[in-house]
């Protein structure tokens, strides 16, 4: 039986609160930006900006204007200035909170991981000095957040966040939705596709359970222009059965039962883990996408203190 204490969803406020968590992280700069906006995210470009680089013998061509004359006269030769250029980076997150992800076995529902760790990266982003946007959809609904850097931005995405998260209904059961959670991520990639200006960072947060034949190819358009990271939402549950006991996970029509020592229901269950692994593996590879994993059971802070390594890349 799924934990009755897991946490199935998360309040505006929470997801607010969660600035803390965010404050020992810092989100790096993932390649080099595209974008001519003036902004806060280092580009390894050298040319004139507001962060100091280096001093170095002049060389032909160097703008004249930059050469440090104390440094010149010291060394009796003309020495110039070099500076890195700041700029500023949009992040897009795409959060999947579809009725698949209103499940958990242990600490909190798939969907509500999604939210965590979407507000933290927000909150890194804005204070890097990026815009921030998102598109959140939950297989009734899909909502477009355009980057904008500011905090209201930050703010809103929160609030949808909070307000798409499915809730139980009276029997405790997950409503009922008429549409599936692929179509839905394929959409949301088609819009980020139109929504993303090039040099974006883009986070596509989901458990990718219903990728479909297009996913690839929505992901791989999207990673020829921008860095796209992919943060799948796992439960222990989804990847091994327990070898024994009877358990019941919630479903729109009441609870569904299952007996986790039947061994043909093992062999079916194991086959079809397999068939989706590898599927979802070739899925990634062939987008040209880094691709990293959140339990429902562990500290979203903790594991993206991992993940987001010195170049900004995950994995």
């Amino acid at each position: 039986m799924v934990s009755s204490q897991a946490t199935t969803h998360i309040s505006l406020p929470d997801l607010i609160r969660l600035q803390a968590d965010a404050r020992a992280l810092k989100l790096p700069s993932a390649r080099p930006v595209r974008s001519r906006q003036a902004g806060l995210q280092r580009s390894p470009q050298r040319g004139r900006g507001m962060a100091f680089a280096e001093v170095r013998q002049y060389q032909p061509g160097d703008d004249i204007r930059s050469i440090d004359w104390r440094v010149t006269a010291r060394r009796q030769s003309p020495h110039t200035k070099l500076y890195e250029e700041e700029r500023e980076r949009p992040v897009l997150l795409l959060c999947d909170l579809g009725p698949s992800l209103f499940f958990a076995s242990t600490g909190a529902y798939k969907q509500v991981r999604c939210a965590q760790v979407a507000a933290i990266l927000s909150w890194l982003a804005l204070w890097a000095g990026d815009q921030v946007g998102g598109i959140v959809f939950n297989g009734e609904k899909l909502q477009v957040l355009r980057p904008a850097r500011r905090k209201k931005s930050v703010l809103r995405l929160l609030d949808a966040l909070a307000e798409q998260q499915h809730k139980p209904d009276r029997n405790g059961g997950l409503p009922a939705s008429g549409m599936e959670n692929g179509p839905w991520l394929d959409q949301a990639l088609a819009e980020a596709r139109r929504v993303a200006h090039t040099g974006s960072r883009i986070f596509v947060l989901s458990d990718f359970l219903q990728i479909s034949d297009d996913t690839a190819s929505l992901l791989g358009a999207l990673a020829r222009h921008n860095a796209v990271n992919a943060i799948r939402i796992v439960d222990p549950l989804e990847e091994q059965l327990p070898d024994s006991g009877r358990f019941a996970v919630a479903g729109p029509d009441g609870p569904i039962w299952f007996d986790a020592g039947n061994p043909r229901f093992q062999q079916a269950w194991r086959q079809r883990i397999t068939a989706h692994e590898t599927r979802l593996a070739s899925c990634f590879r062939t987008a040209g996408v880094v691709s990293a994993t959140v339990s429902t059971g562990e500290d979203p802070a903790s594991v993206l203190k991992s993940l987001l390594g010195p170049r900004g890349r995950i994995g």
